[in-house]
């Protein structure tokens, strides 16, 4: 997933970015509400991780505008303010879960988790489709009963794909969801990684629109 930290404390936006990385998200990290709003118009996101005492704009201000003109990232509250009034006005204005600082790395990800399994109308933390069977937690997987496994892109992407079935999704959609903003992409980065897939899976399971994108038929 693309994931946008908004968090002004160096210690804890450093140990977040490392963490968010090695789950294989693609993450961008800004410490003020000004860039955050930036950032947020310029990109696609999948996740919002937003704190809320942040110089330039707070979160909650960041989150009411993001909201109001339309955005439908999921958004995940990490502050350090743990009263009743501030929990209940974060949900209230579009938030979709809410962790009080501090906390460990292990239950923000399961929240993110959680999140995308509820954004994509899941409830089994385990995704199947067309014999794969895959556990985002573990990234265990398995193809008609037989253990596979992937490169860390390899399975963003798959990811992110199985994510929306049914739904084409450019090069470029597809590039957002893989890499940050400080991090080279080659020219045909998401061709290598495709192939890479349909050597796993069959050659039909990814399928090409030409000249429009990759998709991966919504039938199980």
């Amino acid at each position: 997933m693309r994931v946008l930290l908004v968090e002004d404390d160096l210690m804890i936006g450093e140990s977040l970015e490392e963490g968010l990385r090695k789950e294989m998200h693609a993450v961008d990290w800004v410490r003020d509400g000004k860039l955050a709003e930036l950032a947020i118009y310029a990109h696609d996101y999948d996740i919002l991780l937003l704190d809320l005492g942040l110089p330039g704009k707070s979160g909650i201000e960041v989150l009411k505008n993001y909201r109001r003109q339309g955005g439908k990232a999921a958004v995940l509250i990490l502050t350090a303010r743990d009263g009743k009034t501030d929990r209940v006005q974060g949900l209230d204005e579009g938030a979709d879960d809410y962790l009080v600082k501090p906390f460990e790395p292990d239950e923000l990800f399961a929240r993110i988790r959680a999140t995308s399994r509820r954004r994509h109308g899941r409830a089994s933390p385990a995704l199947r489709h067309r014999g794969l069977t895959i556990d985002p937690a573990t990234r265990e997987a398995s193809l008609d009963g037989q253990a596979i496994s992937f490169s860390a892109r390899e399975f963003t992407l798959l990811m992110t794909l199985l994510d929306a079935p049914g739904k084409v999704l450019s090069k470029s959609q597809l590039e957002e969801r893989l890499y940050g903003w400080c991090e080279e992409i080659e020219s045909n980065t998401i061709e290598v990684y495709v192939h890479g897939l349909r050597k796993k899976l069959g050659t039909d399971f990814i399928k090409n629109v030409r000249g429009v994108g990759y998709m991966i038929a919504s039938h199980t």
